[in-house]
């Protein structure tokens, strides 16, 4: 099971700020988290996604089966 942490406006959007998700790929998660929740899916279009503390951009790569995936949207400043 993974542990999916939403950051900033993500955390909004989902309503949570974490959650325990059944997904082999990170195209699996995406699809399972927003299933039910319409405002999460255009936020997660400009998100990044870090598995275990490491970016990970191929939505069809399988997943540690007990990573922690950060969902981060850009963030402002410097």
């Amino acid at each position: 099971m993974l542990l999916v942490r939403y950051f900033a406006g993500a955390r909004a959007a989902a309503g949570l700020p974490e959650e325990k998700v059944e997904a082999a790929t990170l195209g699996d998660l995406i699809a399972a988290i927003t299933a039910d929740r319409p405002r999460l899916a255009p936020v997660l279009t400009a998100c990044s996604f870090l598995v275990d503390g490491a970016s990970w951009r191929d939505r069809e790569a399988a997943l540690p089966h007990t990573a922690t995936v950060d969902v981060l949207p850009p963030f402002a400043g410097g």
